[in-house]
């Protein structure tokens, strides 16, 4: 498990010990490992889904907090070794490019190898040169080292949980219709 520094793109990658098949699968379930949150889908080529960190105003800039305010991924690859997302658009406010992750890609490369399967998460666009690089790097290694693996392994990942509803108890995922 590591950061990988001699890359031009930010990339994270780790080792699980389970047959890429049953990785591939984690990472189609994005709301088990990033966001339980997730509007829209992720799992097909032409799929979209929108990412939101924002509890008060789900799925549209915030104005409570500084974060993610909003992705829009297309899914633009599925295979047994890769899954590929383009971002079609963002908002982010905690830096001051707030459409940094704009026409970025994020990769997936699943590779069997003999402890079980590699799987490198590369953020084509990202660079050390990139505003978000150091807090971006923190999150993706987060997701790639820990919750995919735990996903994987135990069935249960650590994804962003669901927004409270109005009395402040987990509310309904959001809208499972396309994005």
């Amino acid at each position: 498990m590591s950061i990988m520094e001699n890359t031009q793109y930010l990339t994270a990658a780790v080792t699980i010990d389970r047959a890429p098949e049953h990785v591939l699968a984690a990472v189609l379930d994005v709301r088990g490992w990033w966001t339980e949150n997730l509007i829209g889908h992720s799992a097909a080529v032409g799929d979209e889904f929108v990412f939101t960190d924002d509890a008060a105003y789900p799925g549209e800039t915030s104005r409570t907090k500084e974060g993610i305010r909003f992705c829009r991924f297309r899914v633009t690859e599925v295979s047994p070794t890769r899954v590929t997302w383009h971002a079609v658009d963002c908002e982010m406010t905690f830096i001051e490019d707030r459409h940094e992750w704009r026409d970025t890609d994020v990769i997936i490369d699943l590779t069997p190898v003999d402890r079980g399967t590699e799987l490198r998460l590369t953020h084509v666009g990202l660079t050390v040169e990139s505003e978000c690089f150091e807090a971006c790097s923190r999150g993706w290694s987060f997701y790639v080292r820990t919750s995919i693996p735990q996903l994987v392994t135990t069935g249960a990942g650590q994804p962003i949980p669901r927004y409270p509803d109005a009395e402040g108890a987990g509310g309904e995922a959001p809208s499972e219709t396309r994005a």
